[in-house]
């Protein structure tokens, strides 16, 4: 999904790379904090779908994640309607992980060290599943203080028993509602949301931008395609100073 991009203002396009990376560069260095979306955003899979595949019921679950994606259903009911097919088990949980462990973006890593290195919090605020997301913060040092995400439920056999329906990233509207949270109490004033799916965008307002790996809503308010982020996540690969200095507005 990442290809050529550019940061997008309502009605209008900016056609050249370099002023995306420089924007994209000017919003991430001006944040108290970035929070990341994480399955197609942080690592290439969605981590629905694999454990889907894995239990065996990959097709039939899909096509209901494209539309919880999109938007067409709600968050809350597509996902209680995929867990019902899939009804994964403790220990399928934990062999997907460990047979079959996510794979991060490139260069993902170097752009998290790079903004907390330089002062910016990040958090992975997630409609996936805490298990799957805490192991993925582990590879990016993301504290575990500053995950959030929906939290599967076993019976004392392993057998599946629902999800944790109070997480507010279980309902459509709430990583925006994690945000506002976020501000509030540890004092955020400019944070940046970023990922790709429709309840990405509804964290824009309280987010002071939201990002997208591919958007074709006309909602207000600044996009950063993941496109862009991948050539900052590229520039800081590539720059010299990647590991001292600031991101330059």
């Amino acid at each position: 999904m990442v290809g050529a991009g550019s940061l997008l203002e309502p009605g209008r396009d900016l056609q050249s790379n370099m002023t995306t990376l420089a924007e994209t560069k000017a919003i991430l260095h001006s944040a108290d904090a970035v929070c990341f979306d994480v399955d197609s955003t942080v690592i290439k899979e969605e981590g629905i779908d694999e454990l889907a595949k894995f239990c065996g019921v990959g097709d039939d679950v899909a096509e209901m994640t494209r539309n919880a994606m999109g938007g067409a259903v709600p968050f809350k009911k597509a996902l209680t309607e995929r867990l019902a097919i899939i009804r994964p088990s403790h220990k399928q949980v934990n062999k997907l992980i460990t047979d079959h462990p996510p794979h991060l973006t490139e260069d993902i890593k170097n752009l998290v060290d790079h903004l907390q290195q330089h002062g910016v919090q990040v958090f992975l605020i997630s409609g996936g599943f805490r298990c799957i997301v805490e192991h993925v913060a582990a590879k990016i040092n993301v504290p575990l203080s500053n995950v959030y995400a929906n939290k599967l439920k076993f019976y004392f056999n392993g057998d599946y028993a629902g999800f944790d329906e109070t997480q507010p990233t279980a309902e459509s509207g709430g990583k925006g509602r994690i945000i506002r949270l976020l501000k509030e109490e540890r004092g955020l004033k400019k944070v940046v949301m970023i990922g790709d799916g429709a309840t990405d965008l509804e964290a824009y307002p309280p987010a002071l931008v939201s990002g997208f790996s591919s958007w074709k809503g006309g909602a207000a308010g600044f996009k950063i395609t993941m496109s862009a982020v991948a050539n900052v996540t590229r520039w800081v690969s590539d720059s010299p100073s990647a590991t001292g200095g600031r991101l330059p507005t």
